[in-house]
């Protein structure tokens, strides 16, 4: 029964979310306001008259929150895999960083200073194309200073 519910609302945010994000409800929103903002000389500008555009933007924006949320989840989830398959496919990627948005901030800081690391040896080199990870940036660091010292 809960996955009933969980499939409907993944229907349901697929289906607010590409329509709220076309032409069709900017103009629609647009008009609400136009209308709203020519109505006021005939409700004397009033306080219900203002309470009505306030009420209905809060409560649209309060629900949008939720459904813009989910979507983006869903996104993130899905570029999150489509990395991990490029680097688990990539012959040289650094396999730690499969499934890296599980790591905690400490662990991501770590991770983050090798590739600081590495973006610093590879600008050292002369072919940045060539280093794909921190281990081989190293070995070329290394082979070149020996060249050079020669």
């Amino acid at each position: 029964m809960k996955k009933n519910h969980l499939s409907f609302f993944e229907r349901f945010s697929s289906i607010i979310t590409r329509a709220t994000g076309s032409p069709a409800a900017f103009f629609t929103a647009l008009a609400t306001v136009l209308a709203w903002a020519v109505t006021g000389p005939l409700f004397d500008y009033s306080e219900t008259w203002q309470l009505v555009i306030n009420t209905g933007t809060t409560i649209v924006t309060f629900l949008m929150v939720f459904v813009i949320q989910k979507a983006q989840n869903r996104d993130s989830i899905s570029i999150q895999l489509k990395l991990n398959e490029l680097i688990a496919a990539t012959n040289g990627a650094s396999n730690r960083l499969v499934a890296v948005e599980s790591l905690n901030e400490e662990e991501l800081d770590i991770l983050s200073k090798h590739y600081e690391t590495l973006a610093e040896l590879t600008r050292k080199a002369s072919d940045l194309r060539k280093s794909h990870s921190i281990e081989e940036a190293y070995k070329d660091t290394e082979a070149k200073l020996k060249r050079e010292a020669s």
